[in-house]
């Protein structure tokens, strides 16, 4: 049997279900799933089969069951014989959030783990971030150097236990321990410190997320400008507006971040979220977690525990490196993480950062790659995919591949994600763009490789996550992708398979004036389209900077760089300290503003700057044209959907597309013209969803490198 049958109470399960129906035999483990041998009765057998599906834990996933006929032994009871290594392919579950029973245990004065900080169960606890090699044993784990006192080794060898058979279990005579007491880290919280806390795939930078002063001291030592801190609380609704959608995603055992509208007069600090109308809220996962928030009695800044853009510390003696001069003090315990696994983020309608909670449960491919492959992603939002057969297993968030700490850490995850699925590649995919540090990496490796076009992938994430092969339209508007004819791209519409695309329509390319530096400065992306547009151009430094269009100024038709444009026309922001900042704050200021579209063809950037530039010399409200420009882009996209191909079916994807209002305007015009419109909802519409649609590629192309190569790049 396999598929996720291991680390989530299934040999307790079969052992009871086994007994129930009166069988013999036993259950085991090994390097690839889960082995059953049963006798007795055919009807017991029968209904053993039938209820090994329909009654399976609930974090388990059946994918093959393979049922053959043997001559009976004789067996006179059923069990659960110690575990072998054959093969190398089970699945592991993804690490999941303290259950009710645990949590009950938790705050039960008269039970034995009252207040122990790492209670589990075959339901909850850790499973990813501590297996160090399939099958998922004990000896396996990090758990392994905490052998079982008496009372935990009763409980774990009684089938009529919750924890018969749960890998993590411990106590605070047997299990693992705090660095400091927790009644001097709540103290220290309280008294307004930055605690170093360590979670399950990392350590958090936590303190009160009311405090200003102590907000503000850690933006400044963690180099963290304005880019919101996530927040954890267990009353989430004194603070946002929540939905019951909302509420069921903040509920679930995956524990997202959840990005929502943040409630008026919140007792929330500024600096958590300067300038953003959302909050990103996420409930108390471990049972360390629960324990701080009670005695805290108050919301925490819960943030990845780095330095802007560095991927997350995880074990002890370099998390003390890394953030000794961020945190005052840290809380920390003797169980070591394996794997890095940093918080998911998700809106209620798609993920923004697949990571703790769904990593490394698979995603499946249209088409079954006959070997195996990895793809491995862009260069910001760093993830990797591994791919076998059916499956597709992406990383957890990597961070952005440019910093040393994170190119170190994805050779690190990608050694330990192959060792753990049993994987040994064939074939590389990666992106066209010759300075990715991944694509570099790629091609210097003595495998096959297969280049695939940045919008492709994006395209192919979203037709793969919905098990389409296309063909389909697909507009995917992002910042800048190294497109074919090297220029950057952003602004598509694509006519596309899961092999070939053919680009319809674009934005008309412009300079980046500066490089990278127009990304950073969006005011001299807005003098750039002022200039095509032949307008004049109000800022003072536009004289100097026009001068690096001689020598840096690569072409790009980029959406991101239009809304970074309009956004410094608007007054929102000319300059961001973080990706996306200008585009986010320019949808916070159209809200839900009512205003018609202009007048205006897909494709020509400036003239839809020279309607923005002359509405704002008319006074018009800025909200308006803000909303304007948002709902022409989504009727021109659609008009040009409409007019491009005989095609019905429209993939919405990239990161413009994480901008709801740009979202939900297009969706409903494309619907209300015909369309049948896919949007993510498993896979990340920027580019942490990169590697997917590399690997949906990938695997769908033929295996001559030649063609894959050209067939893959349009």
């Amino acid at each position: 049997m396999r598929g996720v049958v291991q680390g989530v109470g299934f040999r307790p399960f079969v052992y009871g279900l086994a007994r129930r129906e009166g069988l013999a035999g036993f259950v085991l483990n090994d390097g690839a799933g889960v082995v059953i041998e049963v006798e007795g009765e055919a009807a017991a057998l029968d209904g053993f089969l039938a209820r090994l599906r329909v009654d399976a834990p609930p974090l388990a996933r059946i994918d093959s069951l393979e049922v053959t006929h043997a001559p009976t032994r004789g067996e006179a009871a059923f069990s659960i014989l110690a575990s072998t290594a054959h093969g190398r392919s089970a699945l592991i579950p993804p690490d999941v959030a303290t259950c009710d029973d645990c949590l009950r245990e938790l705050f039960d004065p008269t039970d034995r783990r009252h207040r122990y900080p790492f209670v589990n169960c075959t339901r909850c606890g850790p499973r990813f971030t501590i297996v160090l090699r399939v099958p998922y044993d004990r000896p396996n784990t990090t758990m392994a150097g905490f052998p079982l006192c008496d009372d935990c080794l009763r409980e774990y060898e009684d089938p009529t236990d919750r924890r018969f058979h749960a890998e993590p279990i411990a106590c605070p005579v047997c299990g693992p321990r705090l660095s400091l007491p927790l009644e001097e880290a709540v103290g220290l919280l309280r008294d307004g410190a930055i605690l170093a806390v360590k979670g399950l795939g990392g350590y958090h930078l936590a303190c009160d997320a009311a405090n200003e002063e102590t907000v503000a001291r850690l933006r400044a030592r963690k180099h963290r400008e304005e880019k919101p801190f996530a927040l954890m609380t267990a009353a989430p609704e004194a603070i946002v507006e929540l939905t019951a959608a909302a509420a069921e995603l903040l509920r679930s055992r995956e524990r997202p971040i959840v990005l929502l509208p943040r409630r008026p007069h919140a007792a929330i600090a500024e600096s958590v979220a300067p300038g953003v109308p959302e909050l990103g809220v996420m409930l108390p996962y471990t049972p360390l977690h629960h324990l701080l928030i009670a005695d805290v009695g108050r919301p925490l800044v819960m943030t990845s525990g780095n330095r802007s853009d560095e991927p997350i510390a995880v074990a002890d003696d370099e998390a003390r490196e890394r953030l000794a001069g961020i945190a005052d003090a840290f809380l920390a315990h003797d169980r070591p993480i394996h794997r890095r696994c940093e918080d998911s983020v998700v809106r209620v309608a798609f993920p923004i950062r697949r990571s703790r909670g769904y990593t490394p449960s698979a995603l499946p491919l249209p088409v079954a790659t006959a070997r195996p492959l990895i793809a491995v992603g862009a260069e910001l939002k760093s993830t990797f995919c591994v791919a076998r057969g059916a499956d597709a297993f992406m990383s957890p968030h990597l961070g952005d591949l440019d910093s040393e700490l994170a190119y170190r850490a994805f050779l690190t995850d990608l050694d330990l994600y192959t060792s753990m699925l049993g994987v040994v590649p064939e074939r590389i995919a990666h992106d066209l763009h010759p300075e990715y540090l991944s694509t570099k990496w790629a091609l210097d490796q003595d495998l096959e490789t297969v280049g695939i076009q940045h919008h492709h992938a994006h395209a192919a994430a979203c037709l793969g996550e919905h098990g389409e092969r296309g063909p389909a339209l697909a507009l995917v508007f992002d910042g800048t992708g190294y497109g074919t004819d090297g220029t950057l791209w952003g602004g598509e519409l694509l006519r596309c398979d899961l092999v070939t695309f053919e680009r319809l329509a674009h934005l008309e390319p412009v300079p980046l004036p500066g490089g990278e530096a127009a990304i950073r400065e969006p005011w001299r992306m807005a003098a750039s389209y002022l200039e095509a547009a032949a307008l004049p151009v109000p800022y003072p430094r536009w004289r100097l900077v026009r001068e690096s269009l001689k020598v840096n100024a690569p072409l790009s038709s980029g959406m991101g760089r239009l809304f970074d444009a309009v956004a410094a026309l608007l007054g929102v922001r000319e300059v961001v300290t973080y990706e996306g900042q200008a585009a986010i704050e320019l949808e916070r200021l159209a809200g839900t503003t009512a205003a018609p579209p202009y007048p205006w063809v897909f494709g020509d950037g400036p003239a839809l700057v020279r309607h923005v530039y002359d509405d704002l010399a008319a006074r018009r409200p800025r909200p308006e044209i803000a909303a304007a420009f948002h709902e022409t882009i989504a009727a021109a996209a659609a008009t040009a959907c409409a007019e491009s191909a005989e095609l019905r079916t429209v993939a919405l994807t990239g990161g413009t597309f994480q901008n709801l209002r740009l979202l939900e305007s297009t969706a409903r015009r494309l619907e209300s013209l015909g369309f049948r419109v896919l949007t993510h909802a498993r896979v990340p519409p920027n580019d942490a969803g990169i590697s997917y649609g590399q690997a949906v590629v990938a695997a769908a192309t033929l295996p001559a490198r030649a063609r894959t190569t050209r067939q893959s790049t349009g």
